[in-house]
């Protein structure tokens, strides 16, 4: 055989080859016209098996790609109750477009799964909130800004992983015209959730909020861990570090950077859904620098809280709660007012940021003792004040909702200082 030919006859071969292939792997080249896969699904749509292109016809005279010859395949495969001449059809075509096939279900699921691995949510706040006391001339003004990030991260059927990262301007001036301005970004927490039927699982830098009091004595952070057991009935175990920044001393005059202590609580409540909620815990804080007792040798805060609620109708609810710590035994009087908290709040409503127009009102009075809460809740009343807090929450549009709050009473000192605090927020939620 001529050199010539065989050189020919090779290259035919080559060009053959790669060209099968290339089909093979290209799922988006036509299918020929006079292909036989065509009269198989014709008669498939006929039957009522094949639903065709999306818009309930199949147009069986147009060339298609093997791709979209796959797509229909796939529907024809998901089918139930097919005939068995049909049954063998669909087989006979799964096996032609079995490359487009594959693709299709591994390659589109696997997307599909990494895009809905993560999730973010977050918000867009501005607030306002102005601080005055009683013959103090160093009032305060802040301005503050802030995008909170707080992606979510599937790990496996059971776990997820979450965060919160803020990135804020605090601009804080008084009537002196003192300025300071703080610009900061932070990872304000990071840590795994897992869910094994009621039991939940918290691990690492994880929200912290005292349900018994409804986040009287505690809503903030701790790095640690957390185990909530029950369903109707709840029994929440929690340990680990919790952070206070710029705390007061327990009379509230003398203010420290921060401190760290170690933490320990446990707390049995309800269903917070139910119409009658209730429950009792007790917290445990231990660090040097809290001095408790006559002389200040006491270093740990050992709060117990009771917590009480009711709802009269789908709009109006009363809530209470208590808390004492066992370990302030001081007898001056500023260490008897902060040894015990407590908190009586009427609701109206409450606003939703996916409905416009929803809103929802409170009036409450409080009385929070320094040594008988860490972190409250509260955006207008401070720790160791007492007095009246009033609140409203309006939705303007979908997800922009406002707030204003406003306390007036007395700092909770020899002197019972007059002191009032506006807070007003803006929030754009996404």
């Amino acid at each position: 055989m001529k050199k010539s030919l065989v050189s020919a006859l090779t290259t035919a071969l080559v060009v053959g080859a790669a060209s099968t292939t290339f089909a093979a792997a290209n799922p988006f080249e036509d299918v020929a016209a006079d292909h036989w896969a065509y009269d198989a699904v014709a008669q498939l749509a006929a039957d009522g098996v094949i639903e065709g292109y999306g818009d309930g016809t199949y147009r069986g005279d147009q060339e298609i790609t093997r791709y979209e010859m796959a797509q229909m395949v796939a529907r024809a495969m998901a089918k139930s109750g097919v005939s068995a001449a049909d049954k063998a059809m669909i087989d006979k075509l799964a096996a032609e477009f079995a490359d487009e096939l594959n693709a299709l279900g591994v390659r589109v699921a696997a997307l599909e799964k990494k895009v809905d691995n993560v999730k973010w949510n977050g918000t867009v706040r501005y607030r306002y909130i102005n601080t005055r006391k009683e013959n103090d001339p160093d009032h305060t003004n802040t301005n503050q800004v802030i995008l909170r990030l707080e992606p979510s991260m599937t790990i496996n059927n059971h776990w997820t992983g979450h965060a919160r990262i803020d990135y804020g301007t605090d601009d804080e001036k008084d009537n002196m015209d003192t300025a300071k301005n703080n610009t900061t970004v932070q990872v304000e927490r990071v840590w795994v959730a897992g869910q094994y039927g009621n039991t939940e699982i918290n691990l690492g830098k994880l929200p912290m909020y005292s349900m018994v009091d409804d986040g009287m004595v505690f809503d903030d952070n701790i790095a640690g861990g957390q185990v909530i057991f029950g369903k109707n009935l709840k029994v929440a175990l929690s340990v680990g570090r919790a952070r206070y920044d710029d705390f007061k001393d327990l009379d509230g005059d003398d203010e420290l950077d921060s401190i760290t202590a170690s933490y320990q609580s446990i707390e049995v409540y309800n269903d917070r859904d139910a119409k009658f909620t209730y429950g009792v815990g007790f917290h445990h804080f231990a660090n040097k620098q809290i001095a408790v007792g006559n002389n200040g040798e006491n270093h740990d805060l050992n709060i117990w809280d009771l917590g009480l609620g009711y709802k009269f109708t789908d709009n109006v609810a009363l809530k209470g709660a208590y808390a004492w710590n066992t370990a302030a035994s001081n007898t001056e009087d500023q260490y008897k007012n902060a040894k015990r908290a407590w908190t009586v709040e009427l609701d109206y409503k409450g606003a939703d940021p996916a409905k416009k127009g929803s809103f929802g009102i409170f009036a409450a009075y409080r009385k929070l003792g320094a040594a008988s809460v860490w972190i409250p809740t509260y955006d207008a009343i401070q720790r160791n004040q007492k007095g009246w807090e009033f609140g409203v929450d309006y939705v303007f549009d979908k997800n922009i909702m406002g707030t204003v709050k406003y306390f007036t009473g007395k700092e909770m000192d020899e002197n019972n200082t007059k002191a009032h605090r506006l807070f007003t927020e803006l929030n754009f939620f996404f």
